[in-house]
């Protein structure tokens, strides 16, 4: 009896995680979509500049390690709440690190990288 009740209680909660991270999938492909040359061999650079006209929560890039990241998708899920948006444009490499686990880096950046900026 309480080999089952494990057992159910394992599937539920493999059922409750997936609740969460298949909405970040489905939006990444749509992202992916979108910026259909960020998977591409040629590399864009953007300048500061470039990168910090897209300083809003409808257009949100942010500069990790000298890489450009769309972000949008991603606003509004974020667990800081608005925090994000302090850096939109800008360069978040010391917030992102400061309170990123070490196991969301290789989820969300791969998926969120535009180009390499200057």
């Amino acid at each position: 009896m309480e080999l089952i009740i494990m057992v159910v209680t394992l599937i539920i909660g493999f059922l409750f995680a997936l609740l969460f991270i298949a909405p970040r999938f489905i939006k990444s492909d749509q992202t992916n979509k979108v910026h259909s040359d960020a998977n591409t061999k040629t590399v864009k650079a953007y300048n500061k500049a470039e990168v910090s006209l897209h300083n809003k929560r409808t257009d949100c890039w942010i500069i990790i390690k000298d890489k450009v990241y769309d972000v949008t998708p991603y606003v509004e899920e974020h667990p800081g709440g608005d925090a994000i948006l302090a850096h939109a444009g800008d360069d978040s490499t010391e917030g992102f690190f400061g309170y990123a686990s070490d196991s969301v880096v290789p989820l969300f950046l791969p998926i969120m990288h535009l180009k390499t900026t200057i």
